[in-house]
Parts: C-alpha cells; structure tokens; sequence
C-alpha cells in the first residue's frame, strides 16, 4: 500500500509526527482512489440527491426509498474489475457479494441482482470469450446458492476492454421502514465482527483497484463464499429483528481500516480494537494484513452489552463466527492494538476524509479528430444486413447468460428479464421495475450525451412496463483521472446526468465512481452505467402475445443521429458522426403520453428503441412473438433520410405500442392531448419482418431464419468460439 508523496506530508502535519506502518497501511487503504473518491467526491455534490420519498440515515451503505406502507426499496451498485480481469469466476461473485451486504448493512432484506456486463471483442478474441464465460458462471453460481434471483442487466463487446472486465452489480432490498438501521452508538457498546475468516485474500485490494491493471495480482482478489453469505443474511435480519443491531457495515474495499474509520467518523465515536481478537483463516497474519485484508462474507456490528449475548446466541444458530474485537470510546480516535501493544492510534476524521484533489480538465484531441458528418456506403441488400446485425454479438439474445441465473426464486418476479425492464412484486401491493443501461459507444462520441441518453433509455425501459421513475444510481467507469483529457470526459457525463436528473425530479440514490479502468493498451471508453427504479400501483399488465392484424405505432420522431451507433460500427467500420441527443421536453411529452396509454389499458405491448435503431426493436417484438410485420417508412416521421439512416438511427426518445384497432381512437387522443409526435407504421401479420419503401420492399426476412441468427449467435461464439 503507498501514498503520494504529499499524502504523506500531508499526513504528517495532520497527526504532528510520523505515523506508524500500521497507521500507514490504514491511510493508504482509505484513501486510496477506491474508497476515497478523491478526485470525484466534490463534483459529485451536483447530483440532486433528496427528494420527498428518499430517506437519509448516517453511514448507510445503499440508497434508501420510501414506497408507503412503511416499507422501503434500498439500492446499491458496485463493480469489480479490475478483480474480474484477473479472476473472472471469483472477482465477478465476490462482486454479488460485496453489494448484497451493503443492502443488508441497511437492515434490508436483499430481493434481486442486476449485472452488467463489458468484455473485449468474442468474435476476435478468446481470452474475452474465457472471461465471458467464467464471470457468468461466477455471477450465476453465487446468486443462485444464496437464492436471489438476477432479474436483469446488460452484456456488451467492444474492443476497448481487451484484455479487461467491466463488471457492474446493482442489488435492491426490500423492508420495513421502521426497522432500518439507524446506526448509533455510545461509549461503552462493543465493536463485533461476523462471518468468514480474515485471511490474506484482497490484502491491497482497494490499492489494486486505483490503479492501471497492469499485472496479475491475484493476492489482492477475494475468495467467494456464498454458503456463509447466506447465512450471514439470515443471521442478519434475526439480529435486527431482535434489537441488537446499533450500527453496521459491511466489510468491503479496504476491509476493516474503512470499516472502522467511516463507522466512527460518520457516528462521531471512537474505536479501539485488538487485532488478536479477530478470527483468521491463518495463524501467522500480521496485524497490517489483518487490517487491510478484503476477504469476504464479514459484517462489522455495533451492539451494546445487554444484546451481546442474544447476538452471539443468533451466530450460534447460523453456525456464524462472532468475535467481540473492541469497544467504543469517546475520543473520535481508531485505535488499534495488539493486547496492550498501540499499534496506530489515529483521529478517525483524518482516517475517513482523504484530501479532496482539483483534477484538471481539457476536451480530448480524440474528439476534435471524429467526422462529425459520415458519409456510408451505399448497401444494396438491407435483409442481409439486417441479418448479420441480429448476429451482432451486442444486439443478439442474451438467454445464454440470463438462463443461467435463476431470475424466478423468492417468487417476487413478475415481469422476467429478455425485453425492457423486470418487474417485481412487493409486499404492500404495489410493483418495483428496474433497469441499468449504458452505451460507451455513445459516451465516446459525445460523453455529456451519451450518458443523458443511458439515463433516458434506462427511463424508457422502466416507462414500458408502466411504472413512474423514481430514483437512480449511477456507476461512472472511466480511465485515469490523472490524465484531463479522461477527467474531462467524467465531468462532461456528471454534469449531462445531472441536467436531466434535475429536469425529471428523479434524484440520484446512490452510486458508485471507478477510475483507472486501464490496461497497457490503454483506457476504456467512457463507460457510466445508470440504473432507474419506477413504482406500479397496481397490478402491471404483462405484455401481451400480438396477434394478426394488431397495429404497431411509433412515439417519437426519427433523426439522422448515427454516430456511435452499432449500424456504422459494426457494418462500416466508422467511428464518429453525430451522437443522439435527448430533448429534455420531448422526453418528458414523450414518456408521459406513453405511461398513460399504458395505465389506460390501451397497449398490449411497449418496447422502446435504441440498440441497432427501429429495425431491430421491431424485429425483436416480431421474433418473441412469432409473428411477422408489414411495416412503411414512409409512415416513420423522419426528415428525408435515406433507408438505412431511418431503419438504423439509434434517436431517442422512441417507443414502439402495439395496439387493438378497437384502442386506436382512445390513444390517438392520449397523443393529442400530450402534443407528441407519432404515426401508425404499420401493422402485425404473416411469417415475414417486411420493410416497404413505397411499394418497394426494404427488408424481406423470415421471422425463423432471423430468430435462428438472434437467439444462437452469442451462444456459439462462447461455446465453439
């Protein structure tokens, strides 16, 4: 573990003297980038993060929502690349881990995972197939032994994370509201630590995490362990219920030096420990191992003396080691010692609150470079190209790696991963959607609007099942932030996120910042990973099965905004051209007029557009309903676009209804009385996906050879490579 050299001098004039290597390994632990956010905590401060639902507890490790009836949602998202890069199968399952104990840390009972996903090129490129494969299994593996289901998330390729792992885990928990932990102490209450053993597993995992992955360092990636998990959550949720819980936190990044020092610095207590105290999985650990280890399955709980014994009594039942390793004080110090030996005794102000850095900033020469204005080749067969993007290994069916998880168990999922977002049931009768999307190939392009367009497509998908968005979390994945070109593009997605959050009332909950995602081939595009949480009221209406002569309606217009989009990237090789741009009004028209055709009972199915444009949303209702499509373009509101243009353009803002011609009257009013641009494009029928032009036929395309090419394409590139 290290520290810059003006950290250390810093460090220094802070404590008046040279620390101690425990106090040092504790520090550079701390505030290193991972658990510090040195560089992004003071421009996080514009996200609008209260709203009249939300609730604030101190030291809280997940976002937390009101949802009536004295329940509550609490949200978290987290990654684990640079682990994942190395270890696929462990860094990708401790990464379910880690988030599952911070909703827990709330007193909340964790109800679904979402991940998202990021490799390098599988059609090129076999180690990104092994890491594929083996960060799935991990996911799958763990969230099915500890029986929560993973309802949704995303998986994209690019060439970008060659050699490297992009792995996004987002975990919502449901409670009641009065039994969330409000996280108090007083001097006197003993400092307890549950769960697995400390070993030497994640020693420097926090440092290993802020820095270019540049070697393999598997020392510094943790050791999974869903069956203690498991029961560490069940343990949980009987010491919560019988009172002997004051605070808590899970062990994560930095392992027991952030865990002590956030707890105490966010309570304003002290803490003194005795490592000799600490169960380990080996015998010879020095206390700076002991104190910076990652290793999984821990929770650090504050009890006081009148619940130790019930606590230990609970542990007991769940077969769960318990160890009492220290006591609170009263002097807003971390103390440490080994029996009566000091070996740090620190403020935990000092400890908790790394220095704040003013990174530099400047637009990227890459940018200036782009073609703003691309010129295509003409193609002259587009059922063809139709058919190779439906193999596009970003656009094809992801059932490979969802069928793998159980996305069914605690029987709350109502609407199943595989189209928009999930939905699940909750216990006062109302219904939780969710989604996380991002789109780095937009984000490179234009970094401010690429990231206003993940948030708004997360939205949309939300907005599909009939929920209101009411929250979101955010995971901002970027290079290093020493370079400003890199730092630029951050402070560039921060402030588009933050425009329209505040334009939509939906605050932020929570989140997570990851810098140095970096290999020597260099930085990641810019990667923010937005999830959206939406409420149903009532009972949601799942999609329903289309049948011949349904009409299939479009919200919104179409614009030439293929930049960044997978059309030009994976037919013509282009980098560049304009990204989509949101207008914050449309949206808003847009998303209203939409959510209330859906609560009026008016639409059998929504889906919205985005990933490859119309022609593979449509496509994609046509192939999960087994039935073709006669579709005009003329009807499609575009400003004179050439074909490829209005079937590719990734514009958002669109949404995709399929309606009953007896509905057609009742919802042309909803789109009147809203002022949204729409038009009736075609209609449902036959064995075909049909594009006409006129009386031209576009696209011709069997709907069984186009879902042979989506639904097995990804599958046989991770099985035969």
């Amino acid at each position: 573990m290290s520290l810059a050299k003006q950290e250390s001098i810093f460090l220094e004039k802070k404590i008046g003297r040279k620390p101690t290597n425990t106090e040092f390994q504790i520090v550079a632990a701390e505030w290193s980038e991972h658990c510090s956010y040195k560089s992004s905590k003071k421009h996080l401060k514009m996200l609008p993060m209260t709203g009249h639902n939300i609730i604030s507890e101190k030291g809280l490790d997940s976002g937390v929502i009101d949802v009536g009836d004295n329940y509550v949602v609490t949200v978290h998202i987290e990654s684990h690349n640079h682990p994942s890069a190395v270890e696929p199968y462990g860094g990708a399952a401790t990464g379910v881990g880690g988030v599952i104990r911070d909703i827990l840390s709330a007193g909340t009972r964790p109800i679904a995972i979402l991940d998202g996903l990021r490799f390098g090129n599988i059609e090129k490129d076999p180690f990104a197939i092994w890491l594929f494969k083996n960060a799935v299994s991990g996911i799958a593996d763990y969230g099915n032994c500890i029986g929560i289901p993973t309802i949704g998330g995303e998986i994209e390729f690019d060439e970008c994370y060659t050699n490297y792992a992009l792995v996004d885990v987002a975990a919502i928990g449901f409670g009641k509201k009065d039994r969330l932990i409000k996280n108090n102490a007083k001097k006197g209450d003993l400092v307890v630590l549950i769960g697995g053993p400390t070993g030497r597993d994640g020693i420097g995992g926090s440092q290993f995490a802020s820095d270019s992955l540049e070697s393999e360092d598997r020392s510094a990636v943790q050791i999974p362990d869903p069956f203690i998990e498991k029961l560490i959550i069940e343990a949980i949720l009987e010491a919560r219920n019988q009172k002997c819980i004051k605070a808590m936190k899970d062990l994560g990044g930095g392992g027991l030096s952030c865990a002590i020092s956030e707890t105490a610095d966010s309570l304003s207590i002290g803490i003194e420990l005795d490592v000799n105290q600490i169960h380990t999985r080996e015998s010879d650990m020095n206390p700076d191992e002991i104190m910076i280890s990652e290793s999984q399955e821990r929770m650090l709980i504050i009890t006081d003396k009148n619940k130790l014994k019930k606590l230990q009594e609970i542990c007991k039942k769940f077969s769960i080691i318990c160890s009492v390793i220290g006591k609170v004080k009263d002097d807003k110090l971390m103390r440490v010692k080994k029996n009566n030996q000091t070996l740090a005794s620190i403020p935990t102000n000092i400890v908790a609150n790394a220095p704040l850095l003013d990174r530099p900033s400047s637009e990227p020469n890459y940018l200036k470079k782009l073609p703003k204005r691309i010129q295509l080749k003409e193609v002259s067969n587009l059922s063809n190209v139709l058919l190779k993007m439906l193999g596009n290994p970003n656009i094809a069916s992801k059932i490979w790696a969802y069928s793998q998880y159980d996305h069914e168990v605690g029987i709350r999922t109502v609407i199943k991963p595989g189209l928009d977002a999930s939905v699940l049931r909750l216990d006062n009768g109302k219904f939780l959607s969710v989604k996380i999307d991002g789109n780095p190939k937009h984000c490179y392009v234009n970094p401010r609007q690429g990231a206003i367009g993940c948030f708004e497509e997360a939205i949309r998908n939300v907005v599909c099942t009939g929920a209101t968005p009411i929250g979101m979390v955010d995971h901002l994945q970027f290079g290093n932030p020493e370079n400003p070109e890199i730092f630029w593009t951050f402070l560039e997605s921060l402030k588009g996120l933050t425009d329209f959050a505040k334009f939509f009332k939906i605050p932020c909950v929570g989140g997570k910042v990851s810098f140095y995602n970096e290999t020597p081939k260099g930085p990641i595009k810019p990667t923010p990973v937005i999830g959206v949480l939406g409420i149903i009221d009532k009972e949601p209406s799942h999609p329903q099965k289309i049948d011949r002569g349904n009409i299939l309606i479009i919200v919104g217009n179409t614009n030439d905004e293929l930049g960044g989009s997978e059309y030009i990237e994976y037919i013509h090789g282009i980098i560049g051209g304009t990204c989509p741009q949101v207008d914050f009004k449309t949206s808003k028209k847009n998303m209203t007029a939409v959510l209330e055709s859906i609560k009026k009972g008016y639409v059998k199915c929504a889906h919205d557009c985005s990933k490859g444009g119309i022609v593979i949303a449509i496509s994609e209702l046509c192939m999960m309903n087994n039935i073709g499509c006669n579709i005009s373009l003329e009807k499609i509101s575009a400003k004179h676009l050439e074909s490829d243009r209005i079937l590719f353009s990734e514009t958002h803002s669109r949404y995709l209804l399929v309606i009953d011609k007896k509905d057609l009257k009742k919802i042309k009013k909803v789109f009147t009385e809203n002022n949204v641009s729409y038009g009736m494009i075609g209609n449902f029928g036959g064995n075909q996906i049909l594009f006409k032009k006129g009386s031209k036929s576009i696209i011709n395309l069997r709907i069984d050879k186009a879902l042979s090419k989506w639904e097995k394409s990804l599958e046989e590139l991770v099985i035969h490579g």
